[in-house]
């Protein structure tokens, strides 16, 4: 048996094997009888490797009878069925052959020297030993060697441990419509199956809940705020549940509490997050697309198409969705390439994450490094996913694509409107040395005006500066006719004293080439100081010269200049025409100058330039709407990026390319290398929404359910793979995925079927032997009862305090914080304004930073998604809500819409307290409690106490 490729051993010294057999380790032994060898046994003391001569095995190595007994006895505790370390498992032939997640494959059949498992047996690294205890004999070593060198032959079929099929999982198998349970007849469907689980369990349903508890349960699950103490009474003398929530779908507020339950799960925020966390100041068009898309109606499958590709559709608003998560950006990112591709990966990652979780219910992002350790998702599966979005950015883009368009070709010539009428109304600024104070110097534009003056050359003299070397954008000198004779296209020709040259940018050719920007100008060579000169084709009569930093206005820092101008003629001598001595004192806190004025200019002038202001000033207006259109932060769209296959999820470990395609476990879509852009997103939004997916409208249904019981049939709602939980109810969970689909995909339609069944509609009361069989109500014996989220407390605050403001709906997010965002430094605004007054949902939302009250509420902070919220108990909650300056402030506000609409009666002011907070009657006891607290304490007093009362806060 030859082992020459096996260079492990040591230097030869003499050595007998644990058979009295000499091993042979480098060809024939030097001396059977003397016991020597080529090569030493390892340093671990093990023999040779090879124990046996060619002559003392009859046959190739068994697996079943030698080789298996050896990874039973050493492998499988780390690698069998119950674990797959570095996911390596040798108890099933096809796992084993295809190798761990970095390594393999580990077994190469033909070659044991290159075979990972023969090195990891033997090395002497430490850290890569295997096993870490417990070594191989030298005799288990040989064998596996050769067993490999012989081809690693693993019979089919004798394998003692079956490969699950990870495919063969509920969520995975086809949405069939069950059969309704026995004795349905004309109940809701939703209630018989459930009463079917109950009888299963030995359980009952609860008797049906007071009416007032429901019309508040279903108000606040449906909309986020209480019912007025009047929407309460017309329940009560209609006793119509179909005509309350009917209402309550048709109002603007059920969009607004709908789509909280979904910017939860997608993350979204108004910060880009991270250490810096900036703003984002364009997210906030995502937010109104998805309340208004709720508020609509849109058909669910239509809401994921236009979330992936609404771009195709004309719904731009929608990508938000697409880069909703956090994100570095480019100032944060190392300027190295191999950091680049790094962050690259990131960013494409959070969008295939978002896409997995929020619309299929599965954490795709585990196979980013290796295959799915539970799910049947390959590495293969998410790149190919990967490339789906691969020319997705993050980044603004124009909210109304086509009229920006428009208004962006009219620039061109609405600039030269302004160019014509600035011109104009050069003729009317101050003249220099006229005894009349002109305005400060500014960055952008200054005008110089003069009588009128022969020069055949123009010398500007920058004596100081307040930063650096001085920089001229352009200089323009014009003669009598409103001519500029200092263009090098009219031949005329400048120097300087001195250039900081920087090519294509800084450069003194740029001086008077005729095009303005900082980033074609001239720039001294000289810190605070410098000169140009400007000599005309022929002799002029000049009257005005014009110059500044930055005519663009890119560049808008406050500029303070000490300077002269020189008119110089034919026979070379020079005449000062102006200075910056009558010029205005620098402020550097000035604001960026104001159009020219008439200051100065007399009745005559004024008339003929009142005009040319007016029309500078509408100019101006559409100028800037032209240069800044309304944008949104949903993702730039360019050629995509070639994705590969990434040994380990590395960057700098590409292998081969990967195509867009859709989970091999789910379906068989995919596109060409060269697909474009936005093909790939339409594909598989189209996939994603077609009805017979089998997640889809399952884990939408879930999170509908979960929105009014609090816990979904499946109770987690972003995991249906086979790390999440089993539904509670497998047959109405389909059954209600095939009614969603079957009814147009209509979120308010299943909502609608929910609330109306009688098991939405039963008590919450405890029984203490259901609760035996049943703790927390898995089966819906009765209703679980639940704390409001933190948005519905604050916006239920404000509401029956009557100070909450309904319009503007929409818009930019106003202030919970001093600053927008940023590292720290964020100081709450405690004060009541018109526009905290809206509804929390409308809030500037800083990532990963808690809002100063509500965030001890398990308000998520969009640091990651949220797709069930917690319900913590904490004292900090109790001293917020007791002590924070807004619920004095709304209680103050409580106690006075008391006064104005219940007069000056104790008693009456806590009827309608108890009214307004709570939707019912006080009891006798209450009201002669609560009026003596009114009495001694003031009514302020007993709003904060209602605000802070369990049956405030709980969902009835």
């Amino acid at each position: 048996m030859d082992v020459s490729a096996m260079s492990f051993f040591e230097p030869a010294r003499p050595h007998r094997s644990a058979r009295g057999l000499f091993a042979p380790c480098g060809g024939t032994p030097v001396s059977r009888a003397a016991g020597e060898c080529r090569r030493g046994p390892r340093a671990a003391g093990l023999f040779c490797a090879l124990v046996f001569t060619t002559s003392a095995r009859a046959g190739a190595v068994d697996f079943a009878r030698e080789v298996r007994p050896i990874f039973q006895k050493h492998c499988y505790e780390c690698h069998g069925e119950e674990k797959q370390k570095s996911g390596l498992r040798l108890d099933i032939k096809s796992e084993a052959l295809k190798g761990g997640d970095n390594h393999g494959p580990d077994i190469l059949p033909g070659n044991a020297a290159d075979s990972p498992l023969i090195r990891f047996l033997t090395t002497e690294d430490e850290d890569e030993i295997m096993p870490p205890k417990g070594k191989l004999s030298a005799v288990e070593i040989a064998t596996l060697t050769a067993w490999i060198k012989e081809g690693a032959v693993w019979p089919d079929g004798i394998d003692t441990a079956r490969l699950e099929d990870r495919r063969d999982h509920w969520s995975f198998h086809p949405v069939i419509a069950p059969e309704l349970p026995a004795g349905a007849g004309e109940a809701n469907p939703i209630d018989a199956f459930l009463d079917a689980t109950l009888r299963e369990n030995g359980l009952t349903r609860s008797p049906a809940a007071d009416p007032v508890a429901w019309v508040r349960r279903v108000t606040f699950d449906l909309t986020g705020l209480p019912p007025t103490p009047e929407e309460v009474a017309a329940f009560l003398a209609e006793n119509s549940q179909a005509a309350v929530v009917d209402r309550l779908l048709a109002s603007p507020r059920y969009g607004e509490r709908q789509a909280q339950h979904w910017l939860d799960v997608v993350r979204y925020a108004d910060t880009h997050g991270f250490e810096v966390n900036t703003e984002r100041p364009h997210a906030w068009p995502y937010r109104d697309y998805v309340i208004d898309a709720f508020n609509r109606d849109t058909p669910y499958d239509v809401f994921i198409k236009e979330q992936l590709a609404g771009d195709v559709t004309g719904r731009e608003a929608a990508t938000g969705f697409l880069v909703s998560a956090s994100v570095l950006l480019p100032g944060q990112i190392g300027a190295d390439e191999q950091s680049k591709r790094l962050a690259r990966q990131d960013a494409i990652d959070e969008m295939v994450v978002n896409i997995g979780q929020t619309f299929l219910g599965l954490g795709i992002g585990c196979a980013r490094c290796h295959d799915h350790k539970f799910d049947p998702i390959t590495a293969k599966d998410y790149y190919a996913m990967q490339a789906f979005v691969a020319g997705v950015e993050y980044g603004d883009r124009d909210l109304h694509p086509a009229e920006a368009a428009a208004a962006r070709a009219g620039a061109a010539e609405l600039r030269a409107g302004l160019v014509r009428v600035d011109q104009a109304l050069a003729g009317f600024a101050p003249l220099a040395n006229s005894g009349a104070e002109r305005p400060m110097v500014n960055a952008r534009e200054n005008v110089d005006r003069f009588p009128p003056t022969k020069a055949k050359r123009l010398r500007f003299t920058i004596k100081a500066t307040n930063n650096l070397e001085p920089c001229l954008d352009e200089l323009e000198v014009f003669n009598t006719d409103g001519i500029n004779i200092a263009l090098a296209e009219s031949g005329a020709g400048c120097r300087s004293g001195g250039n900081t040259t920087v090519t294509d940018r800084h450069e003194l050719r740029f001086l008077n080439d005729g095009r303005y920007g900082n980033e074609r100008s001239w720039m001294s060579g000289e810190p605070g100081k410098g000169l140009v000169e400007v000599e005309f084709a022929e002799e002029q009569t000049i009257s005005r010269v014009v110059w500044g930093r930055d005519r663009d206005g890119v560049y808008s820092d406050r500029l303070a200049l000490d300077y002269q101008i020189e008119a110089g003629d034919a026979a070379g001598g020079w005449q000062t025409v102006a200075t910056s001595g009558d010029r205005g004192k620098f402020d550097p806190d000035h604001k960026p100058p104001a159009p020219p004025a008439l200051t100065g200019l007399g009745a005559e002038e004024a008339g003929r330039a009142a005009p040319l202001l007016a029309e500078r000033s509408g100019l101006e207006a559409k100028l800037a709407a032209a240069l800044n259109p309304s944008q949104v932060f949903a993702g730039t769209f360019r050629k995509p990026d070639a994705i590969h296959l990434l040994n380990r999820g590395d960057p700098e470990q590409p292998k081969e390319p990967v195509a867009p395609a859709v989970l091999s476990a789910l379906g068989e879509v995919s596109l060409p290398l060269d697909a474009a852009e936005q093909e790939r997103r339409r594909v598989l939004a189209e996939w994603i929404a077609r009805p017979a997916n089998p997640l889809t409208a399952r884990v939408m249904v879930n999170r509908i359910w979960q929105s009014h019981f609090g816990t979904g049939l499946v109770a987690t709602p972003s995991d249906f793979g086979r790390m999440g939980f089993q539904p509670t109810h497998p047959g109405l969970l389909d059954w209600l995925a095939t009614e969603f689909v079957r009814g147009g995909w209509s979120m308010k339609r299943m909502h609608r079927l929910i609330v109306l069944s009688a098991a939405y509609g039963q008590s919450s009361r405890h029984d203490a032997a259901s609760a035996e069989k049943d703790a927390d109500a898995r089966f819906l014996w009765r209703f679980p009862n639940r704390r409001l989220e933190a948005e519905a407390i604050r916006d239920s605050m404000l509401a029956v305090s009557g100070q909450l403001m309904e319009t503007p709906r929409g818009g930019r997010g106003y202030d919970l914080f001093s600053q927008r965002g940023g590292l720290s430094g964020f100081d709450p605004v405690e004060t009541l304004t018109p526009e905290n007054r809206r509804r929390m949902i409308y809030a500037h939302k800083v990532r990963r930073e808690p809002e100063a009250v509500f965030g001890a509420f398990d308000c998520p902070d969009a640091g990651q998604s949220t797709a069930v919220r917690r319900a913590s108990t904490t004292p900090i909650q109790a001293l917020n809500l007791f002590n924070s300056r807004f619920t004095l402030l709304t209680s103050e506000a409580f106690a006075a819409r008391l006064l104005t609409e219940a007069g000056d009666d104790p008693v009456r002011q806590i009827r309608r307290a108890y009214q307004l907070a709570l939707g019912r009657e006080p009891a006798p006891a209450e009201l002669a409690d609560t009026e003596a607290v009114v009495r001694a304490h003031g009514l302020a007093a007993l709003c904060r106490a209602l605000f802070n009362s369990n049956e405030f806060l709980f969902v009835p």
